[in-house]
Protein backbone atom coordinates (compact mmCIF):
# COMPACT_ATOMS: atom_id res chain seq x y z
CA UNK A 1 0.00 0.00 0.00
CA UNK A 2 1.37 3.41 -0.96
CA UNK A 3 0.85 6.47 1.22
CA UNK A 4 1.32 9.99 -0.06
CA UNK A 5 0.12 12.79 2.21
CA UNK A 6 -0.49 16.18 0.64
CA UNK A 7 -2.86 19.14 0.73
CA UNK A 8 -5.45 19.34 -2.03
CA UNK A 9 -8.09 22.05 -1.62
CA UNK A 10 -7.22 25.34 0.02
CA UNK A 11 -10.53 25.44 1.89
CA UNK A 12 -10.73 21.83 2.95
CA UNK A 13 -7.11 20.73 3.39
CA UNK A 14 -8.01 17.38 1.89
CA UNK A 15 -5.20 14.83 2.11
CA UNK A 16 -4.52 12.20 -0.52
CA UNK A 17 -3.52 8.66 0.42
CA UNK A 18 -2.99 6.15 -2.37
CA UNK A 19 -4.08 2.56 -1.98
CA UNK A 20 -2.97 1.98 -5.57
CA UNK A 21 -0.03 0.04 -6.88
CA UNK A 22 2.40 1.43 -9.43
CA UNK A 23 1.38 1.08 -13.05
CA UNK A 24 2.90 0.23 -16.39
CA UNK A 25 2.46 2.84 -19.08
CA UNK A 26 2.00 2.71 -22.88
CA UNK A 27 0.56 5.38 -25.21
CA UNK A 28 -3.05 5.56 -26.48
CA UNK A 29 -5.63 7.93 -27.93
CA UNK A 30 -9.29 9.06 -27.39
CA UNK A 31 -12.63 10.83 -28.30
CA UNK A 32 -15.19 12.65 -26.22
CA UNK A 33 -18.73 12.73 -27.47
CA UNK A 34 -19.42 9.87 -29.87
CA UNK A 35 -20.81 6.61 -28.54
CA UNK A 36 -19.36 4.55 -31.40
CA UNK A 37 -15.70 5.26 -30.69
CA UNK A 38 -13.31 2.39 -30.12
CA UNK A 39 -13.41 0.99 -26.60
CA UNK A 40 -9.87 0.71 -25.28
CA UNK A 41 -10.81 -0.83 -21.93
CA UNK A 42 -14.02 -1.66 -20.10
CA UNK A 43 -14.92 -3.31 -16.82
CA UNK A 44 -18.25 -4.08 -15.15
CA UNK A 45 -16.33 -5.42 -12.12
CA UNK A 46 -17.96 -8.84 -12.33
CA UNK A 47 -14.51 -10.46 -12.54
CA UNK A 48 -12.38 -9.82 -9.43
CA UNK A 49 -9.25 -10.79 -11.38
CA UNK A 50 -9.58 -7.98 -13.95
CA UNK A 51 -6.58 -6.12 -12.53
CA UNK A 52 -7.76 -3.47 -10.07
CA UNK A 53 -6.25 -2.99 -6.61
CA UNK A 54 -7.61 -5.20 -3.84
CA UNK A 55 -6.81 -3.66 -0.47
CA UNK A 56 -8.81 -3.87 2.76
CA UNK A 57 -7.85 -2.69 6.24
CA UNK A 58 -9.18 -0.59 9.12
CA UNK A 59 -8.56 2.64 7.21
CA UNK A 60 -10.59 1.66 4.17
CA UNK A 61 -11.23 -0.58 1.19
CA UNK A 62 -10.42 -0.51 -2.51
CA UNK A 63 -11.81 -3.78 -3.84
CA UNK A 64 -14.46 -5.55 -5.89
CA UNK A 65 -17.85 -5.80 -4.19
CA UNK A 66 -20.97 -7.55 -5.56
CA UNK A 67 -20.39 -6.67 -9.21
CA UNK A 68 -19.15 -3.14 -8.49
CA UNK A 69 -15.88 -1.57 -7.38
CA UNK A 70 -15.94 -0.22 -3.83
CA UNK A 71 -13.90 2.57 -2.31
CA UNK A 72 -14.61 2.88 1.42
CA UNK A 73 -12.87 5.69 3.32
CA UNK A 74 -12.78 5.17 7.09
CA UNK A 75 -10.44 8.08 7.83
CA UNK A 76 -11.29 11.78 7.62
CA UNK A 77 -9.43 14.22 5.36
CA UNK A 78 -8.15 11.44 3.10
CA UNK A 79 -8.66 10.27 -0.48
CA UNK A 80 -8.10 6.71 -1.70
CA UNK A 81 -7.71 5.68 -5.30
CA UNK A 82 -7.21 2.58 -7.43
CA UNK A 83 -5.85 1.85 -10.91
CA UNK A 84 -6.10 -1.09 -13.34
CA UNK A 85 -2.45 -0.82 -14.42
CA UNK A 86 -2.87 0.45 -17.98
CA UNK A 87 -1.55 3.30 -20.11
CA UNK A 88 -3.22 5.61 -22.59
CA UNK A 89 -2.75 9.03 -24.17
CA UNK A 90 -5.97 10.78 -25.18
CA UNK A 91 -8.99 9.10 -23.61
CA UNK A 92 -12.62 9.47 -22.65
CA UNK A 93 -13.26 7.80 -19.28
CA UNK A 94 -16.83 7.00 -18.20
CA UNK A 95 -18.30 5.39 -15.10
CA UNK A 96 -21.53 5.08 -13.12
CA UNK A 97 -21.21 6.14 -9.48
CA UNK A 98 -23.41 5.68 -6.41
CA UNK A 99 -22.96 6.56 -2.76
CA UNK A 100 -23.67 3.42 -0.71
CA UNK A 101 -23.14 5.07 2.66
CA UNK A 102 -21.52 7.84 4.65
CA UNK A 103 -21.74 11.63 4.51
CA UNK A 104 -22.78 13.66 1.46
CA UNK A 105 -19.77 15.90 2.10
CA UNK A 106 -17.38 13.70 0.14
CA UNK A 107 -15.64 13.52 -3.22
CA UNK A 108 -15.39 10.81 -5.86
CA UNK A 109 -14.64 10.43 -9.53
CA UNK A 110 -12.08 9.31 -12.08
CA UNK A 111 -8.40 9.73 -12.88
CA UNK A 112 -6.56 10.03 -16.19
CA UNK A 113 -2.89 10.25 -17.20
CA UNK A 114 -1.75 8.75 -13.92
CA UNK A 115 2.05 8.47 -13.95
CA UNK A 116 2.49 7.78 -10.23
CA UNK A 117 0.93 8.87 -6.93
CA UNK A 118 2.45 12.33 -7.35
CA UNK A 119 1.44 13.07 -10.96
CA UNK A 120 -2.05 12.75 -12.48
CA UNK A 121 -5.33 14.49 -13.37
CA UNK A 122 -8.55 13.97 -11.37
CA UNK A 123 -12.23 14.72 -12.05
CA UNK A 124 -14.44 14.82 -8.96
CA UNK A 125 -18.00 15.37 -7.83
CA UNK A 126 -19.63 15.11 -4.39
CA UNK A 127 -22.91 13.75 -3.04
CA UNK A 128 -23.94 17.28 -2.07
CA UNK A 129 -23.58 18.49 -5.66
CA UNK A 130 -20.07 19.93 -6.05
CA UNK A 131 -17.45 19.35 -8.77
CA UNK A 132 -13.81 20.01 -9.69
CA UNK A 133 -11.10 19.22 -12.23
CA UNK A 134 -7.61 19.16 -10.76
CA UNK A 135 -4.12 17.79 -10.99
CA UNK A 136 -1.33 16.53 -8.79
CA UNK A 137 2.14 17.56 -9.97
CA UNK A 138 5.26 16.43 -8.12
CA UNK A 139 3.11 15.76 -5.08
CA UNK A 140 1.39 19.16 -5.06
CA UNK A 141 -2.34 19.39 -5.81
CA UNK A 142 -4.19 22.25 -7.44
CA UNK A 143 -7.73 22.71 -8.69
CA UNK A 144 -7.73 23.78 -12.33
CA UNK A 145 -11.46 24.39 -12.74
CA UNK A 146 -12.88 25.91 -10.67
CA UNK A 147 -9.79 27.42 -9.08
CA UNK A 148 -9.37 27.14 -5.31
CA UNK A 149 -12.35 25.06 -4.23
CA UNK A 150 -15.11 22.79 -5.50
CA UNK A 151 -18.24 24.57 -6.78
CA UNK A 152 -21.90 23.45 -6.98
CA UNK A 153 -23.70 22.30 -10.12
CA UNK A 154 -27.36 21.41 -10.63
CA UNK A 155 -26.26 18.71 -13.08
CA UNK A 156 -25.07 16.55 -10.18
CA UNK A 157 -27.64 14.28 -8.52
CA UNK A 158 -27.27 14.42 -4.74
CA UNK A 159 -27.32 11.98 -1.83
CA UNK A 160 -27.54 8.31 -2.97
CA UNK A 161 -28.67 8.98 -6.54
CA UNK A 162 -26.58 7.48 -9.35
CA UNK A 163 -24.39 9.84 -11.38
CA UNK A 164 -22.80 9.09 -14.73
CA UNK A 165 -19.39 10.74 -15.11
CA UNK A 166 -17.45 11.35 -18.31
CA UNK A 167 -13.93 12.75 -18.16
CA UNK A 168 -12.33 13.75 -21.46
CA UNK A 169 -8.56 14.01 -21.61
CA UNK A 170 -7.84 15.05 -25.19
CA UNK A 171 -4.59 16.83 -25.93
CA UNK A 172 -4.31 19.62 -23.39
CA UNK A 173 -8.09 19.92 -23.05
CA UNK A 174 -9.77 18.45 -19.95
CA UNK A 175 -13.56 18.18 -19.71
CA UNK A 176 -15.96 16.93 -17.05
CA UNK A 177 -19.46 15.89 -18.13
CA UNK A 178 -21.99 14.76 -15.50
CA UNK A 179 -25.24 13.05 -16.47
CA UNK A 180 -24.83 14.31 -20.03
CA UNK A 181 -24.25 17.93 -18.98
CA UNK A 182 -21.01 19.84 -19.47
CA UNK A 183 -19.91 20.88 -15.99
CA UNK A 184 -16.32 22.08 -16.39
CA UNK A 185 -13.51 22.31 -18.90
CA UNK A 186 -9.98 23.65 -18.84
CA UNK A 187 -6.59 23.29 -20.50
CA UNK A 188 -3.37 21.91 -19.07
CA UNK A 189 -0.39 20.24 -20.71
CA UNK A 190 1.42 18.76 -17.70
CA UNK A 191 0.77 15.12 -18.64
CA UNK A 192 0.27 13.47 -22.03
CA UNK A 193 -0.30 9.83 -21.09
CA UNK A 194 -0.73 7.47 -18.16
CA UNK A 195 -3.07 5.11 -16.34
CA UNK A 196 -6.73 5.67 -15.57
CA UNK A 197 -8.38 5.18 -12.19
CA UNK A 198 -11.12 5.68 -9.62
CA UNK A 199 -11.02 7.92 -6.57
CA UNK A 200 -13.09 8.68 -3.47
CA UNK A 201 -12.42 10.67 -0.33
CA UNK A 202 -13.72 12.03 2.96
CA UNK A 203 -13.60 15.50 4.44
CA UNK A 204 -14.40 16.02 8.15
CA UNK A 205 -16.58 12.92 8.49
CA UNK A 206 -15.28 9.47 7.56
CA UNK A 207 -17.26 6.45 6.38
CA UNK A 208 -17.59 7.50 2.74
CA UNK A 209 -18.64 4.41 0.75
CA UNK A 210 -18.74 4.82 -3.04
CA UNK A 211 -19.56 2.13 -5.62
CA UNK A 212 -18.45 2.31 -9.25
CA UNK A 213 -19.79 0.33 -12.20
CA UNK A 214 -19.62 0.16 -16.01
CA UNK A 215 -16.16 1.70 -16.28
CA UNK A 216 -15.11 2.37 -19.88
CA UNK A 217 -12.15 3.98 -21.60
CA UNK A 218 -12.69 5.07 -25.21
CA UNK A 219 -10.61 6.74 -27.87
CA UNK A 220 -11.56 10.35 -28.72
Amino acid sequence: MKHNFKLLFAVSLLIFVSLACSTDILPGESDATSTDKMVLFQDDFSDPTSGWDQVSNEEGITDYESGTYQILVNVSQIDYWANPGLNFGDVVVEVDTTKAGGPDDNDFGVICRYLDEDNFYFFLISSDGYYAIGKTTNGEQVLLQPAGQMQPSEAIFTEKAENHLRAECVGSHLTLVVNGNLVAETDDSSFSNGDVGLMAGAFDESGVDIRFDNFTVKEP
